[in-house]
C-alpha cells in the first residue's frame, strides 16, 4: 500500500488505505456521459490527506469515519487541488 503523501498529479495504479474524515453533500452534475451524482470526501492516513471524488453508487457506500481501501485509483489536479478517483477500472472497499 502506498502513502497519501507520495501521491502527485498523474499518479496511476494507486493503492492506498485511509480514513474518511469529512464527506460533503452529494450534488448533481452534467458530464459528457449525462447527468450524475458527485461527492467530495477527505481521506487521510498517517502521512497526509487528499480529496477523494466519489461518483454515483460510491457515494452511498462511504460515510465519515469509515476506513477504506482504494485499489488501482488515479490522481489528477482540479483547481490546484489533488484529487483521488477510483475510476472505471479501480475498486473502492470499505474495511
Amino acid at each position: 500500500m502506498g502513502k497519501i503523501s507520495e501521491l502527485v498529479n498523474g499518479s496511476k495504479k494507486v493503492d492506498i488505505e485511509g480514513k474518511v474524515v469529512q464527506k460533503e453533500e452529494a450534488r448533481d452534475v452534467n458530464t459528457k456521459f449525462g447527468r450524475n451524482r458527485v461527492c467530495n470526501a477527505i481521506v487521510e492516513d498517517d502521512s497526509g490527506s487528499i480529496m477523494l471524488v466519489l461518483w454515483g453508487d460510491e457515494i452511498d457506500k462511504v460515510k465519515e469515519g469509515d476506513t477504506i481501501k482504494i485499489e488501482n485509483g488515479y490522481v489528477n489536479e482540479w483547481k490546484d487541488t489533488l484529487q483521488l478517483s477510483v475510476g472505471k477500472f479501480g475498486k473502492l472497499t470499505v474495511l
